[in-house]
């Protein structure tokens, strides 16, 4: 595993920085297979991103070889406020149907939310996942994903994998649903094996709200059923962070440059 940590002065350079990093990655796959595939993720620092592609990166790359998947969904309805379908749909593909343009309008897979049935909506979607995704005989027979967008919560969970929650104790699953007691409700997630099967995880990570939890997912102790994020590691891909400043714990900043 190859660890990067980019930080950018502010979230705005942020946003253009994963957006560069994000093109050149998916044309750099496109040289090799016909496809790409991404695992999208919910949250705010995610969804400039989305925002950005929808401004700046549609006419940029051919978006009808790319496969968007979602690594993880609330189990609400399509259009619920919460749904990150939706959020994704309004930041990003809302304006990339309006164009009626082929190669600005990427293939994508949200997840089939069932609310009364989280656990049918689960196998569905894993299913969709192991049609679409071939599996990878080194990764233990795992759909591997090209690149796979992650958040850090302030509790230092990422998709919907909670601290000390059922989902952490999957190992052959790809995704399935998890009940999390803190918010009295089921969410819809990649496990961690798929997760570290991708052959590139970036983490996403803003706001000066994020110190604690990467000053435990960096440095505390490694209790990946406590800080879930500790358990992202993918033995045989990157491992990126894309932060800004206000996220790094203040008595690191002097450890890392900011570039």
């Amino acid at each position: 595993m190859r660890t990067q940590i980019i930080i950018k002065r502010s979230q705005d350079e942020v946003t253009v920085a994963v957006a560069e990093w994000l093109i050149e990655s998916i044309q750099r796959v496109l040289q090799t297979r016909p496809t790409c595939s991404i695992a999208l993720s919910g949250g705010g620092t995610p969804k400039n991103l989305y925002q950005h592609l929808a401004s700046n990166g549609l006419q940029r790359i051919d978006w009808s070889k790319v496969q968007l998947f979602w690594g993880d969904e609330r189990n609400v309805p399509p259009d619920h406020a919460d749904s990150n379908f939706r959020m994704v749909r309004e930041a990003w593909l809302d304006r990339a149907l309006a164009t009626e343009n082929p190669g600005c309008i990427p293939n994508f897979f949200p997840v089939p939310v069932s609310i009364e049935n989280p656990e049918r909506t689960a196998k569905l979607y894993s299913d969709t996942l192991r049609h679409y995704l071939a599996a990878d005989p080194s990764e233990g027979g795992f759909p591997r994903l090209d690149i796979v967008l992650l958040g850090l919560g302030d509790d230092s969970h990422t998709a919907s994998l909670f601290p000390e929650t059922q989902a952490l104790l999957s190992k052959d699953e790809i995704f399935v649903c998890n009940y999390v007691p803190k918010l009295g409700t089921y969410r819809l997630t990649m496990t961690v094996p798929l997760l570290n099967a991708a052959r590139q995880v970036a983490f996403l990570v803003c706001g000066a709200s994020k110190q604690a939890a990467v000053e435990v997912v960096w440095h505390g102790p490694k209790q990946g059923n406590l800080y879930p994020a500790q358990r992202i590691q993918p033995q045989r891909g990157d491992l990126l962070w894309f932060m800004d400043l206000a996220a790094v714990p203040e008595h690191r900043r002097g450890d890392y440059a900011v570039r």
